[in-house]
């Protein structure tokens, strides 16, 4: 296979810093552009980027220079998919603009979410929503879900096709990597959980419905309900999130297990995780520092599961950087290629 070049906005950032690592050595896509903010550009990535990750900056990216967040600059290199993962004040101009060039976006930014024909894609749960494309040639964009809604969607998709949901209550311990890389100050967070993250439960009632909706010429939603509630706590990395749902009917344990785990793994695709929903059985897991990285960051895992009467209580973690953005986003760009659409 021929490699598909591609760009990434916003590089130097947390989520960026995903892309670059992820993206140095994949078999399918070859970095052509990195583009990033005013201050950055014409700076190498070595430079710019105030690297945070436990591994170094891929060598061959280390001397890329930096290009502004311009479309026809970076429709110039050659890219043909683009990721973005710039501030959503900045992401909706130059998306748009992008597309229109006849690039493929996968963005990992709010702003198209919920638009009535763009797909918000978790490529396991709802890859038939890429049906939403209507002239590929002409460019598009795909959407990423929100960091945390994404792990509650892996595991309930297998539950409302096989038993049924009538309600979805979520509250998430969400990770402090979630805000970037100065979003929480220290003083903030030691010591304490803070209970209100700015959107997050909206986004995570509203993205849920959409993804597992329906799509035939337009999006339709779920037809359950789901609340959120959702604080911030002192972990790097990994979103946790404890499940109440009201099942359509009765069940058991069994069937439970076997419906969550039922979700399939996208053969071929170079990030898809196998399986892509882990059940452990120990009475304490899933926990973020022994759990994150289950198939390489890219699985979320689910345990503690009881049920009393139609009523399922569990816990999941997924890695909010990995699965929740980056990770997230090029199994997106996967499917794309083996779909014939970028």
């Amino acid at each position: 296979m021929q490699k598909r070049k591609v760009a990434v906005l916003g590089a130097t950032g947390m989520v960026g810093q995903i892309y670059v690592s992820m993206l140095a050595e994949h078999p399918w896509f070859d970095v052509v552009a990195l583009a990033a903010s005013e201050r950055s550009v014409g700076k190498t990535y070595a430079e710019a980027a105030k690297w945070y990750r436990d591994t170094p900056i891929p060598e061959r990216m280390r001397d890329v220079r930096l290009l502004p967040l311009d479309a026809d600059v970076i429709a110039q290199t050659g890219a043909s998919i683009v990721f973005s993962a710039v501030p959503s004040e900045a992401a909706f101009e130059i998306e748009k603009a992008l597309s229109a060039r006849g690039l493929r976006v996968v963005a990992d930014t709010a702003v198209h979410r919920m638009e009535p024909q763009i797909p918000l894609i978790v490529p396991e749960v709802n890859h038939h929503h890429l049906e939403a494309i209507r002239n590929p040639d002409a460019g598009f964009i795909v959407s990423c879900a929100n960091c945390s809604t994404v792990g509650l969607v892996m595991t309930l998709a297998g539950l409302q096709r096989r038993i049924g949901l009538e309600k979805v209550y979520v509250s998430t311990m969400q990770a402090v990597s979630g805000a970037g890389y100065s979003g929480v100050p220290s003083m903030a967070i030691l010591d304490n959980v803070i209970p209100f993250i700015r959107n997050e439960e909206e986004k995570i009632a509203r993205e849920t419905l959409k993804i597992l909706g329906s799509y035939q010429g337009e999006f339709k939603q779920a037809d359950f309900t789901v609340l959120a509630s959702c604080a911030r706590v002192g972990v790097l990395d990994g979103h946790s999130e404890a499940v109440f749902a009201e099942l359509s009917r009765d069940t058991d344990l069994e069937e439970v297990r076997a419906a969550i785990a039922s979700l399939e793994p996208l053969p071929g695709l170079p990030s898809a995780p196998n399986p892509p929903v882990v059940l452990r059985d120990e009475p304490d897991r899933p926990q973020p520092r022994l759990d994150r990285m289950t198939g390489r960051g890219m699985a979320t895992t689910v345990g503690r599961l009881r049920l009393d009467g139609r009523t399922l209580r569990y816990n999941l973690l997924s890695h909010n950087t990995i699965r929740g953005a980056a990770g997230n986003a090029i199994l997106i760009a996967e499917l794309l290629v083996s779909k014939g659409l970028a």
